[in-house]
């Protein structure tokens, strides 16, 4: 099995390499990666210790950041070392203050030993999911902890599988698992890993945080003036066609749409599909944009702050992999909308459950969706009650990490 998961690797990131000439983010990751070590080697002091967060992606480093955010504050004078996997989590964060931001590394035994050799890592923190064979073991192998937090497991993983042996045994470098459900505890319980307790999701510390000292955003409060907004976030074309139903049916509304890719010809799809919408580059211009409808986002980095000003919101993803963070919106007491693909999201589910959220398949079902929620107090109720219930998995995970 140790030798497929070599080849599934090379094999990865031969494919990567092919690809990238004709696309932008397996450019990006193969790119990233040239000198990697030599990078590394010049801003990391190898002399001293550091505490290294690894993120498979920006959604991964928005989950984990209260936990890095709140040991930095505690301890000042620690070094932290972050690496992503992902070109989408690297090239927002890369200029992140609070700690030195690389590329993880290929897995391999070489990388492995290099890359702890150039950080010198106190302890190791991999937030919900990533395990990486060749890096774990060599923690284990050097006595260093390493913590999974915010973790998250299902039944069909291969860790829990007849042939899942290999697997297994990457989960037994972990030194301790912080998860967010009963689910994952029974399971990791079920395969002989008791070094688990159910702490939640740190998510939840880190919307709340937002949602109380949001950015102020001078240009969406002066597009928006005094109308209702549906807000909606990380959209694919699936979403943006079923959305341009709601604009002529409810014109004394106005909507944001931030896409989740924000490419030219995305952004053209988007105009063509909303007609007179303004983009948001142009509310900078002598046109204000005060009578248009629709605003497009075409820019990285501002949904988070968006939805202080929404009375509803719309997260994409549904009707692809799976739907993107309604944890944001709900923060500010937001009702949600999403596609069918949710069942992978625990939040999700419970959202339905208590009235904050509607899955649908189809723009009959969203304009039902889109009547109940735009006047409905208790959902906006109901979603802000959620969050604050849930928040504190942070300090549980501090006070057990012995610093």
């Amino acid at each position: 099995m140790l030798l497929l998961y070599i080849l599934g690797i090379r094999a990865y990131n031969l494919l990567i390499l092919i690809f990238s000439p004709f696309n932008t983010k397996a450019k990006l990751f193969i790119n990233g990666r040239k000198n990697l070590f030599k990078h590394i080697k010049e801003r990391v002091d190898a002399t001293k210790k550091h505490v290294w967060f690894h993120f498979a992606s920006l959604g991964e480093f928005e989950q984990g950041r209260p936990v890095l955010e709140k040991l930095k504050a505690l301890h000042p004078s620690k070094k932290i070392v972050v690496t992503f996997f992902s070109p989408s989590g690297y090239e927002i964060r890369k200029n992140y203050p609070l700690a030195d931001v690389f590329y993880l590394p290929i897995d391999t035994a070489d990388h492995a030993k290099r890359f702890l050799d150039l950080i010198n890592p106190e302890m190791a923190i991999f937030t919900k999911y990533e395990f990486w064979h060749f890096y774990f073991k060599e923690l284990k192998d050097r006595g260093i902890p390493l913590y999974v937090i915010s973790g998250i497991f299902r039944q069909n993983q291969a860790f829990f599988k007849w042939y899942g042996n290999f697997y297994r045994n990457i989960l037994k470098s972990v030194t301790y698992f912080f998860v967010q459900n009963e689910e994952s505890k029974m399971l990791l319980n079920s395969i002989g890993l008791n070094n688990v307790t159910i702490n939640g999701d740190t998510r939840f510390d880190r919307v709340y945080e937002n949602a109380q000292l949001p950015r102020q955003l001078a240009e969406i409060e002066k597009f928006i003036g005094n109308s209702s907004t549906l807000i909606c976030g990380s959209t694919w074309p699936e979403d943006e066609k079923l959305l341009s139903f709601l604009p002529e049916k409810y014109p004394e509304w106005k909507f944001i749409i931030a896409p989740h890719e924000i490419g030219s010809s995305h952004i053209q799809d988007i105009e063509r599909l909303f007609p007179g919408a303004i983009k948001f580059s142009d509310l900078h211009s002598p046109f204000s944009g005060s009578e248009s409808k629709v605003l497009i986002i075409n820019n990285i980095g501002m949904l988070s702050s968006l939805y202080q000003y929404g009375k509803v919101a719309y997260i994409g993803g549904g009707f692809g992999a799976g739907i993107h963070n309604t944890l944001e919106a709900v923060a500010f007491g937001l009702p949600v909308i999403f596609g069918p693909k949710y069942d992978k999201f625990q939040e999700a589910k419970d959202l339905i459950a208590i009235g904050a959220a509607k899955s649908i398949i189809s723009a009959d079902e969203l304009i039902g969706a889109f009547e109940h929620f735009k006047t409905n107090k208790k959902a906006s109720t109901e979603a802000k009650k959620y969050v604050l219930s849930k928040k504190g998995a942070t300090e549980m995970i501090l006070k057990k990490i012995n610093f």
